[in-house]
């Protein structure tokens, strides 16, 4: 037996370990073990690889001992060409050649319906019907598909290779580009803070300048009054002690009690710093604006943080507060209560349209026509408004409205907002001393000095709710179900009293805490 014949048909080499199946075939046996243990995996019949016979159970492996026997001396042996011995060569470059187990005949043909190589006599009596080729054929097809790959293959790697300079050059440009940006907006910020705090600091510094200044002044009259007035005790003193004296000596001793002449002096302390920091106040509203409103609408916007809150919650507003450190607080009514208060309407300062009833707790507008009420210089005359009897100069409060239709303005304003006068000047909201939220069928409206805002939102509001915060500078109205409307931010520096401007036809009442 050629030793080309000793090799196993699984890996085309000499037979290590040979095992002959059920079958008759041989192979070797680390090769039919791991091909028979990748069909169990899969999942498939354990087959003969050359047959495809089909053993269930899985067959024991039993070794072939006379074929152990040739595949360890084969390439030892001689043959005997005459008398001469000739050791044959084997030259190890050269595949052997595959032959058919059963016909020990050369595989030369492939069957493209079985995939697999068979010798003339398998393709004539197993294949007859098939589709076949000679095995040089098919490698050449095979081949030649294969070169196709290896040539798409190769494309697929220089635009790879391409992509990836590419990118690591985007990468490098990327981080120096977000190092910039990053350093930019640091610098920025922090050119701003130390800005802000340089700014700060020679403005309570003048604040402080002031306050001495009058303070001072004023310390300075008041010990002049003190003195004056421990003059005037003791000249009262001296006429008392006369009473008691002899007609001859109170006669001559009281020509000489005089009454000191005293020049006026002012018992009120007055400032200017109010009116000498507008300029200020009004710089520090338009930057918190931009910091504690639009700034952080962009933010969200630019980070993607805004998903809890409201669209309303982040909108800008008419005016803002100079310190942006403004308390956030809970907009539930529970939240809430802790800052409701108690509030009446002021029957001097009700117009004649309007009837307060309810303990002046509610207030129509009647459409029969004005009522006979006293003049009064608190009433509006012109204007379908009115006032609550309480105001605010300091702390948090919280009152809640009911408005029977959308035709009121509802606000704040201080005690010297125009009441005689005609036109819309004496509206809560159309002057500089007052801030309204307007309700109208249509929409919400943000009044401030006439200015006009609109607010989103439902505007269907039947229960307001407003929220002053006298110290942070804040007046944030919420609709029903607590839904937060608006809120206005200003440096307020006089009482603040509750508004209400109702329209024909309409009530509003003030809810109890």
């Amino acid at each position: 037996m050629e030793s080309s014949n000793l090799c196993c048909v699984i890996c085309l080499e000499r037979f290590k370990v040979p095992v002959t199946i059920p079958c008759g075939h041989t192979f070797c046996q680390d090769c039919i073990t791991l091909h028979w243990d990748t069909k169990t995996e899969g999942g498939m019949d354990i087959q003969c690889p050359i047959c495809n016979e089909t053993f269930n159970p899985r067959p024991a492996l039993k070794r072939n001992v006379s074929l152990c026997l040739l595949t360890e001396t084969a390439p030892h042996c001689v043959e005997i060409r005459g008398a001469v011995p000739v050791t044959r060569q084997v030259n190890t470059t050269v595949l052997p050649e595959a032959l058919c187990d059963r016909h020990m005949k050369p595989l030369v043909i492939y069957c493209r319906k079985d995939n697999r190589c068979v010798c003339y006599e398998c393709a004539i009596r197993e294949c007859n019907n098939h589709e076949k080729v000679l095995m040089k054929d098919e490698r050449e097809k095979r081949e030649a598909r294969l070169r196709n790959k290896s040539g798409e293959l190769e494309k697929h790697v220089e635009d790879t290779e391409k992509s990836i300079t590419e990118l690591t050059e985007n990468i490098a440009k990327a981080r120096v580009s977000l190092q910039q940006t990053s350093q930019w907006v640091n610098a920025k910020f922090s050119h701003l803070m130390k800005l802000l705090v340089e700014k700060q600091e020679s403005t309570l510094s003048f604040i402080e300048q002031e306050r001495h200044t009058a303070l001072t002044q004023a310390e300075t009259r008041l010990s002049t009054l003190q003195d004056r007035a421990q003059k005037l005790r003791e000249t009262q003193g001296q006429i008392a002690a006369l009473q008691a004296m002899p007609d001859i000596e109170f006669i001559q001793e009281s020509r000489l009690v005089e009454v000191p002449q005293m020049k006026e002096i002012s018992p009120s302390v007055t400032t200017n710093l109010q009116d000498k920091l507008t300029v200020v106040t009004d710089v520090l509203s338009r930057i918190s604006k931009l910091v504690s409103e639009d700034l952080e609408k962009a933010i969200n916007a630019a980070v993607g943080q805004d998903k809890q809150g409201s669209p309303q919650d982040k909108r800008p507003v008419l005016a803002v507060v100079p310190s942006p450190a403004t308390p956030c607080y809970p907009a539930d009514r529970e939240g809430l209560s802790a800052f409701h208060c108690a509030l009446t309407f002021d029957p001097r300062t009700a117009n004649a349209h309007l009837q307060l009833s309810q303990g002046n707790q509610r207030a129509e507008h009647l459409t029969t026509g004005p009522r006979r009420v006293p003049a009064h210089e608190a009433r509006f005359d012109t204007t379908w408004q009115v006032l609550c009897f309480q105001g605010f100069t300091h702390g948090q409060h919280y009152w809640e409205v009911e408005v029977s239709k959308p035709w009121a303005y509802l606000g704040v304003t201080y005690q010297g907002i125009p009441r005689k006068e005609k036109g819309k000047r004496c509206m809560v909201g159309m002057n500089e001393l007052s801030w309204s939220l307007q309700l109208d069928e249509r929409q919400l409206s943000a009044w401030h000095n006439g200015r006009k805002e609109s607010v989103p939102g439902q505007p269907q509001q039947h229960r307001i709710g407003m929220l002053l915060d006298y110290e942070a500078g804040t007046l944030t109205y919420y609709g029903d179900g607590q839904a937060r409307l608006h809120a206005f931010h200003y440096a307020f520096s006089e009482e603040l009293f509750p508004a209400c401007w109702i329209g024909e036809g309409v009530s509003v009442t003030l809810c109890p805490p």
